[in-house]
């Protein structure tokens, strides 16, 4: 009986500390609008999103730390890379 209890709490332990992970160990981050008057304080580029291979104005994301430390996800517009010139 006690094998069984101290299995089923290894496998809850283990479960919490997947989504710890899988969440990044951190509380959600809100995502910020960019807009041309906007001051940006970035110190740190932690991640960009990838800009899609189409012929067209898409979103995309950077995820950055502030002076501060503080980290923020900005998502903003950017032409895609598919348009050619030919």
């Amino acid at each position: 009986m006690k094998a069984l209890l101290v299995l089923a709490l290894g496998s809850l332990c283990s479960v919490a500390m997947a989504d710890e992970v899988a969440n990044g160990g951190a509380e959600q981050i809100p995502v910020e609008q960019y807009s041309y008057s906007q001051h940006l304080d970035i110190a740190k580029v932690i991640s960009m999103s990838e800009v899609p291979n189409v012929c067209e104005v898409v979103p995309a994301r950077m995820t950055y730390e502030d002076s501060q430390g503080k980290r923020h996800i900005l998502e903003y517009r950017v032409m895609g890379n598919g348009c050619s010139n030919g």
